[in-house]
């Protein structure tokens, strides 16, 4: 569906702001695949991400600070998304040898097998969604970055 469709307007003040409204418009609709794709495990996307940033740093524990920088989401409330994971027996909560004020995350066997499945049924979903060939999609990762590229 064309943004036009999608917001039902065709008037935009600049061939930038319908590029800005077509981002947003775009990020939210795979967000909402991803998040009923999601819906049969029990778990959000914002605790998927958790997982999977989780999972990326295994078997070492991780901060809770140190999960949030990978965050998509920056916003996200790490440890509201965490008491949940961990209420799901998803994550451990463990102190740290160095600094016992500090908490450590670790994925638990549980959390494993949940990820593996869950990220069989997201991921090849969400790849089939973009309806992009790899050149398209090596352009469109170019001109993303070029967005959000701190150094422009």
């Amino acid at each position: 569906m064309k943004l036009e469709q999608a917001i039902q307007t065709s008037r935009f003040y600049s061939e930038k702001h319908k590029a800005v409204l077509n981002i947003l418009y775009t990020a939210w609709l795979l967000k909402t695949t991803i998040s009923q794709e999601l819906k049969p495990f029990g778990i959000s996307h914002e605790q998927y991400n958790v997982l999977r940033i989780l999972k990326g740093s295994a078997p070492t524990a991780m901060r809770v600070k140190d999960i949030a920088c990978r965050m998509i989401e920056k916003s996200s409330n790490i440890p509201r998304i965490i008491d949940k994971l961990e209420e799901k027996k998803l994550v451990k909560r463990l102190v740290s040898r160095e600094d016992n004020r500090e908490t450590l995350i670790r994925l638990t066997p549980a959390g494993i097998s949940l990820l593996e499945a869950s990220t069989k049924m997201v991921q090849p979903n969400t790849i089939r969604s973009l309806k992009l060939s790899e050149k398209e999609s090596l352009y469109l990762n170019r001109l993303l970055d070029g967005i959000t590229d701190s150094d422009n």
